[in-house]
């Protein structure tokens, strides 16, 4: 047997069902006797603090928790305390979660490699080592024989660090140098740097405190980067650096004075032009610049306007624009580039459509793909330009995503896509575009005895209390009988307008193998519906996101495929805002919950312009200056509505360099619950004191905290850990699940899950 199987058999361990951890003492009375002691939680002091508005003030006994600089001594003690209080209390499930762990890294094919792709003569792609925790950055010349060239090896620039990400790379376009971004805070601040890829050697400067994309002008020296507010963390200058010169007089190139908009830079497929995009929640704007122009003259497109977005590409003379001007699902127009900022210049090309929402497009010499959501689904549907031709790419499983990849190249005459469903790992094809050929380059590896034959997939509505119906994707192993025994874990987001795709995880199947019910509650707030689904689940219709969700599971209880008191939920961000709203509103329909850094002292983040992403997001939530909108955060602010009730068991997980929902938001709810709850439940907070909003780095490191949610959720379910079905290490494809958001590339979303 190699040592590679050996490793990796699994090994049985029971957990207890809601079994409570405890030690036990001599009972100096009776020496024969124990007696059990509970680990005791921490419990927070409270000092009264007045958070100030105009529509009244409120005490917050918590607030001291917050500390910008992440260094005071006691607020560092109470999160550490806190930690250790969470692994007594889980200390039973170790054996679980090595268990889980183990089948989790398992099922991943560790020597992988992404399918290449091509761009100024090269192929370029990611690759994985056996055993190792980060990616490896490299490229092929387009020529017989050519061998590999390593850009960039994470594993050695991480070595040593808490946390290490490489946020972005790009060769230039002679292919004689590179850029990348890394980030070994996990705050995403970060820092660019610059390699001479003939020599190996770095460039002398580097550049703190920037988004993680940039942009090469096509002179191969020069590079547009965005410079980050150091207190807000917003971008908000774009500036222009020359290769060996110093980032210090490095000019100005467009300065954003509008506080609500996040700013994104890229270059057209064509090579012809560079971008700036400025993006708020419902608005946007874009400026273009010649990419072989020293001075980086930059134009707009079309200046902003309240509620219009859009997006925009080039073709030869002409802008392809795609725009909800009009069109409240979006369309797609052209015009001469000369003339785009006068919109009766602007010819329909794509009409707008009620049944589909158009999310971007992908513009190519001959042919246009347009990404649409339409029946709750993300499809790919194709364009002749010639022509005026069109072809909705058809699939036949019930639940599936299809989008498309890289396609880097203007002139290519195929269209690269990904598609994946609940039980198909990402599947990556060219398509021919003149004979529709698919072509499937890669089916990604899932080892551990994965079979897709052995799960069945579903597309249901659940019905809404106000008449909608609410999509749901559901997995589960072939042979469930629906009489209302099973156990259900069901996810859920419903925040920007980001959709969560029906996608392969493999890490769920730790669940749905051992009889468990996987279902994704798309939830209004996100676009599965179409854009008016996005706009009835925020601002002042944000409570049916939370109504959606707990709707979906009443349904799946009614519809037998589970046991009402055997329901468990997890969402992240202002996913977490939905655990924590579901949490107040319905605690009873709930056995556990995992809240992963979770958005829920929604009033006093949204009233303090200081905290990171807060003006970008008045359209999203409301500004709370306004009497009408405070007055209805406060009243499902999770924070501000925790009651005197019994809560469902509950994990929160958060970061201490987060830069998207700050530490001490879960700090003080995990306190306040604690304090408030009148149950037994366990109310766990665990802080990763080195990582930020994405959690750990590294691909096996992340896995322990999926382990140790999973093991959370097992114990509070009373599902014992054995080894289940399938237990064999042969099969195919692995991936995250797809999470479709509505801001173009080049930008930095919201408060996203991880």
């Amino acid at each position: 047997m190699s040592q590679k199987r050996a490793l990796l058999l699994p090994v049985i361990v029971l957990i207890a069902a809601c079994a409570h951890p405890s030690v036990e003492m001599k009972n100096e009375a009776n020496p024969n006797a124990t007696t059990t002691v509970l680990p005791q939680p921490p419990v927070a002091k409270t000092v009264p603090h007045t958070v100030k508005s105009a529509h009244g003030d409120r005490v917050d006994p918590y607030y001291w928790l917050r500390d910008d600089s992440r260094s005071r001594p006691e607020v560092l003690d109470y999160l550490k305390a806190e930690n250790a209080y969470t692994e007594a209390m889980l200390a039973h499930t170790r054996g679980a979660r090595a268990l889980l762990y183990s089948e989790l890294v398992g099922r991943i094919q560790q020597d992988d490699s992404s399918v290449p792709y091509r761009k100024h003569g090269w192929w370029l792609y990611t690759r994985f080592e056996q055993g190792k925790e980060y990616p490896i950055h490299a490229r092929r010349k387009d020529v017989a024989g050519a061998a590999e060239e390593v850009l960039l090896d994470a594993n050695l620039l991480g070595a040593g660090k808490g946390f290490y990400q490489i946020g972005a790379w790009e060769p230039s376009p002679d292919g004689g140098q590179l850029y990348y971004a890394d980030d070994s805070t996990g705050r995403r601040q970060y820092v660019l740097r610059f390699r001479d890829l003939a020599s190996g050697k770095e460039w002398p400067e580097t550049i703190a405190n920037v988004e993680a994309r940039a942009v090469w002008a096509n002179d191969s020296r020069t590079v547009l980067y965005i410079e980050k507010n150091p207190q807000t963390l917003l971008g908000f200058r774009v500036r222009k650096h020359v290769l060996g010169t110093d980032p210090a007089n490095d000019p100005v190139v467009y300065e954003e004075k509008d506080s609500s908009y996040y700013l994104g830079i890229g270059k057209s497929r064509s090579d012809r032009f560079l971008w700036i995009g400025s993006s708020s929640t419902l608005s946007s704007e874009w400026r273009y610049a010649d990419a072989n122009d020293p001075a980086l003259a930059f134009k707009t497109v079309l200046p902003r306007e309240r509620e219009h977005e859009y997006q925009v590409q080039d073709r030869g003379d002409e802008f392809f624009i795609l725009s909800n001007w009009n069109a409240r699902n979006f369309r797609i127009l052209r015009a001469p580039i000369a003339k785009a900022a006068d919109r009766a210049s602007w010819v329909e090309w794509v009409a707008h459509r009620d049944d589909a929402l158009l999310s971007s497009m992908t513009v190519l010499r001959d042919h246009v793909a347009i990404n649409e959501r339409s029946g709750g689904l993300p499809k790919i549907r194709v364009k002749s330009i010639a022509d005026g031709n069109s072809e909705l790419l058809a699939f036949d499983e019930p639940a599936y995503s299809a989008f498309t990849g890289a396609n880097a190249e203007f002139d290519a005459s195929t269209l690269r896509i990904v598609y994946t469903s609940p039980q198909t790992p990402p599947s990556t094809y060219d398509i021919d575009l003149v004979s529709g050929e698919r072509r499937l380059l890669k089916r990604e590896v899932v080892l551990g005895g994965f079979d897709r034959g052995n799960y069945v997939t579903e597309f249901r509505f659940a019905p809404a209390r106000d008449g909608a119906q609410v999509p749901v994707t559901l997995l589960y192993r072939k042979g469930l009988r629906r009489d209302g025994s099973a156990a259900l874990y069901q996810y859920g987001y419903g925040s920007y307008g980001a959709a969560m795709s029906p996608a392969f995880d493999s890490r769920v199947l730790s669940l749905v193998d051992r009889g468990v019910v996987y279902a994704i509650a798309h939830v209004r707030g996100g676009e599965e519906m179409g854009r008016a689904w996005y706009e009835n689940g925020r601002q002042l219709q944000k409570k049916n996101t939370f109504h959606d969700f707990i709707d979906v599971t009443d349904f799946l209880v009614r519809e037998g495929y589970a046991a009402k008191d055997r329901v468990v939920a997890q969402g992240g961000s202002a996913g977490g805002l939905l655990m924590g709203a579901v949490a107040n509103l319905a605690p009873d329909r709930y056995r556990a919950i995992v809240a992963d850094v979770p958005f829920v002292d929604v009033v006093t983040t949204m009233l303090d312009e200081s905290i990171p992403l807060t003006t970008n997001e008045f359209d999203e939530w409301g500004n709370p200056q306004q009497k009408v909108f405070y007055d209805y955060m406060l009243s499902y602010s999770p924070y501000d509505n925790v009651k005197a009730q019994h809560y469902p068991a509950m994990l929160v997980t958060t970061g201490l360099h987060d830069s998207q929902v700050q530490y001490f938001e879960p700090a003080k709810w995990v306190a306040k619950l604690r304090a408030t709850q009148t149950g037994s439940a366990p109310l766990l907070l665990k802080t990763n004191m080195e990582a930020g909003h994405g959690g750990k780095s590294g691909r096996f490191r992340r896995l322990e905290e999926v382990a140790e949610a999973w093991a959370f959720f097992l114990d509070q379910l009373g599902i014992p850990l054995e080894a289940p079905a399938g237990d064999g290490f042969e099969g195919e494809g692995s991936a995250a699940p797809a999470v479709e958001a509505k801001t173009a590339d080049g930008f930095e979303g919201s408060r996203h899950a991880h």
